[in-house]
This record gives structure tokens, sequence and C-alpha cells, in this order.
């Protein structure tokens, strides 16, 4: 079949291999001069930064995937583990190294939490719980069709903490104000706040901390690359500069795209990789999809977004390893000024990546290459990014040195900025959000739209606006997901 995928995302690129390696005739339509969507790179002055995600987890869905190809992933990609995983700061001057070891973890509680030691690994067996009772229901599930939900256990599901918040069972399990910050730290992976997302959100430490956290050497891009060659490699063709605007169909079937200049790629099924949202409420006929459908997807909660500031400076900070987070001081405001109020946070959390810390070659000898993130509210009219961006920058810089990065600003070489504003504009990501939908509802991770859509006969979706979720594991696996209902549908 002739099929066209819209955006050389990771879901793009994904799937492009998964089809192609099938016999399928696929184009990827970029609207971009590089693939790759929200992973991407920036390289200037010497320094090297990786301007996605900067952390690997659950690696053997990757090598899944290659192995589907028949390809080795050893032949593209060198997966490192990254220990400790990351080093948190604490206001009180607390300081905690998370390893993928239990032990060496627990040694550390032992002096700063004494008290929720066995709190702790009690914990992680509960995480693992939940992994277990998700995995095959939820994650290695397309939950498209009646086959799909014959397969879910309601028993397990009834025990996943659907209906209690990741903060209310987390404060239930720990005394330590700096081990409920912590685990409460993990629902911003996808996006959402802990005081309103539910427990079963709570999966994430484990996939974490259990399962390990890795980094591809030489950066996250090179997954990009990895999979780029692979896709060409398959017979997969990719055209650049390709915005696609519609998606054309007769009688609710995919006819095929139309680009931006107005050329015309017919196509008997289409993949979006484009933000879901955007996929139905802008690139499809409003005919064919419901009013009702077309309101449900406009009201649905985003994902946070992000500030984003990339630092290349000419000095070593030797508190600082590979991935390192500063909380703030008052985590609940926080999160109550990012979702509620939808301002930029006064006392942010920050996260750095330090990638030099392990690939010496992403700063020149001496420097090092800070990639600083900060959640953000999604694109609203409390803030104007064209003002905010200046002032919110130098607040982030001067937070770093009252956290111990003394004389940050006369040390900057390079400096550029991300805001939610740009992740709308480059990606056409739902309100500039980077995670697609939130999960700040009881079910709404259930809920994420579908890898098949139900209004156009012949359209599919992947990314991490679509099921399962967001980051690197989930993205691949919805790419499976839109392969196995192909092959199921069409």
């Amino acid at each position: 079949m002739d099929i066209k995928i819209i955006g050389a995302g990771l879901g793009g690129l994904a799937v492009s291999c998964l089809l192609a390696h099938k016999g399928h005739d696929v184009t990827i339509l970029e609207k971009n001069s590089t693939p790759g969507g929200k992973i991407n790179e920036i390289s200037a002055q010497g320094f090297r930064f990786d301007t996605g995600p900067s952390l690997l987890t659950m690696p053997f869905i990757l090598e899944k995937l290659f192995e589907y190809c028949d390809a080795e992933i050893s032949d593209f990609l060198d997966i490192q583990p990254i220990d400790p995983i990351c080093r948190y700061f604490y206001p009180n001057g607390i300081q905690f190294d998370c390893y993928q070891d239990t032990c060496l973890n627990t040694a550390q509680i032992q002096e700063f939490a004494p008290d929720d030691v066995q709190a702790y690994k009690k914990f992680i067996t509960y995480t693992e719980q939940l992994y277990e009772r998700t995995k095959d229901a939820f994650l290695y599930n397309p939950l498209y069709g009646l086959s799909d939900l014959g397969n879910l256990n309601f028993t397990d599901f009834l025990k996943i903490n659907a209906f209690q918040t990741v903060s209310d069972r987390i404060d239930k399990q720990f005394k330590s104000t700096e081990l409920q910050q912590f685990f409460k730290r993990f629902t911003t992976y996808n996006g959402s706040s802990p005081y309103q997302a539910p427990a079963t959100l709570n999966v994430i430490p484990y996939v974490e901390l259990s399962l390990g956290g890795y980094y591809l050497n030489g950066g996250m891009y090179s997954l990009i690359k990895a999979l780029t060659t692979l896709a060409e490699n398959k017979g997969v063709h990719i055209q650049y500069d390709a915005e696609i605007t519609k998606i054309n169909t007769t009688d609710n079937k995919i006819a095929g795209v139309t680009d931006i200049d107005g050329n015309f790629h017919p196509a008997d099924i289409v993949v979006s990789n484009s933000d879901a949202s955007d996929t139905y409420l802008h690139l499809a006929n409003k005919e064919d999809i419901s009013l009702l459908k077309r309101k449900r997807v406009a009201n649905v909660e985003p994902s946070c977004s992000g500030f984003v500031l990339m630092l290349g400076i000419d000095k070593v900070y030797n508190a600082l390893t590979h991935h390192n987070i500063f909380f703030s001081k008052d985590y609940k405001r926080e999160f109550k000024q990012i979702f509620e109020e939808k301002i930029m946070p006064k006392d942010p959390t920050i996260y750095i990546a330090n990638t030099s810390h392990t690939n010496p070659q992403d700063a020149p000898e001496g420097g090092s290459n800070l990639f600083v993130l900060v959640n953000a509210p999604y694109l609203n009219n409390n803030i104007d990014w064209d003002n905010e961006e200046k002032r919110y920058k130098k607040l982030i810089i001067r937070k770093l040195q009252e956290h111990g990065l003394t004389d940050l600003s006369d040390h900057i070489e390079y400096s550029n900025t991300i805001t939610p504003k740009d992740f709308y504009q480059k990606y056409r990501s739902n309100k500039g959000s980077i995670y697609g939908t939130s999960s700040n509802s009881k079910l709404a991770a259930f809920m994420r739209p579908k890898n098949k859509s139900r209004s156009i006969k012949g359209l599919y979706l992947v990314g991490g606006s679509t099921h399962p979720g967001g980051g690197i594991p989930l993205v691949t696996l919805s790419a499976f997901h839109a392969e196995t209902l192909i092959n199921r549908y069409e």
C-alpha cells in the first residue's frame, strides 16, 4: 500500500521502519528541514545540546524495534547506563544521588530520613506491582477494539489507584518532605501535576529506578540519525520542507494529503505524527469529524510546556553530574501556578542536563553545556512570551547562582532559549505543550487519542499526543500499535 506519514518525529520514523519492513511504499512528509521533531540538537561555538528528551528508559523497546526490522541496535546506537541516574538538591542543603541500586539509595535515606527507609523499600515494591498490572493491559495494548478490551483484567484495574492522586498516595507513604517531593516529581515526565494526576502514575518511578536510566553516547539525537538511516535502508523516502496543511478524503476514506504549496500526495493510508489535536482540528476536513468530536478534542487539557535555557559556559561545576534537579521550596505552590493560575512559577524546580559530564566533546575543554528546563504552563493569555523570555532567563540564572553555581552569569559564552511559543510554532503541538494531553484526571492517562481514527478510514496516529503517551519508549510503542492496527484493519 501507498502510505504517507505526516512528520519525521520519533513516532513517524519508527512507524515508517515497521511499515517499510513489511513491504509498504512509505513516504514521510516533514515540515521542517531536519528530522526528529522535539528530539533535536543545536551545535554552536563548540557546544552541543540535545533540545528534547535527555534520558532514555526502557531501551528494550527500541531493541525490539530494530530486531523487528532485522537490524542490530548495537550497529546503530551506543546505549550507556547513567549512574547516578540523577542528583537532587534540596533547599535545606540535603543532596540525594539516586542510583538504580536500592542499597545505595537507602544508605543515603538512612542519613536524611531514617524513619522512611522501610517505606522507600515498600514503595518501590508497590510501583513494581503497578507496572505489572498496567504494562500488558495498557502500555503494550492498542486499547482500540473489543479484542483489546477483552484482554483487560478488571481486578487489576481496581488495584492501580486510579481514584487517588499521586500526591495523596505519596504523602500517605512517607513522613519525609524530601522523599515526598522526590517521588512527586516523576509525574512531570508526562506533563501532569502530582496534585491532580491519578496515583496510577506512580508506576513511572519504577521504570526509572528499577529498570534504569540510560544515555546515548554522542547525544540523544543519535537515535534520530539511527532511525533515519534505518528507514532509508528500508526504502522510506523522506521529503523535507513539506508542510502538510490538509488530509484529503473521499467518502470519509483517506485519499491523500496536500502540502502548503498545494501539491497533492495520494495515499491509501495516512499516519499522522502531528499532534493529535492539530490532526483533528486543523488537518482533517470539518465534514469528516463530528462537531462533538471536535469539541471534545478542543476541550482536552494539554500537558504542561517548558521553558528551556541552553547555556554554554567556560567552567565546570563539580557539584553537577549528568542529570541534576534543584527543588523549589514550595512544590504545591509551584504546580498551582503552572496548572491553575497558568503563570510561570516564581520559585521553579530547575532541571539541568549536563551531558559534557559524560561526553566531554559536547563542550570546549574546561567548559560545560547546561540544558536547563523549567516546567511552564501551556500557551495562554496570562503570559506574553515576547516579553517574558528575557525576564525569566534572568530569573533562572539568578536562582542557579543562589543554588550554588557561583558567578554563573560571568561564565556564559553561549545562550539560547526555547519557549512554549517556539514549541507551538515549530512542532504545532497543542498550545505549545510538550507531552500532548495532561493526565490531570482519573482516567485521562487511559483516554489519550487512539492510534487509529474512528472518524476517517485509513487515518492512523502516532507520537506523544496519542496512546500510550509521551517519552521515547511510549512514542515507540505508539508506532507498534499503529502498525498492529493497520495489519488488523487494512
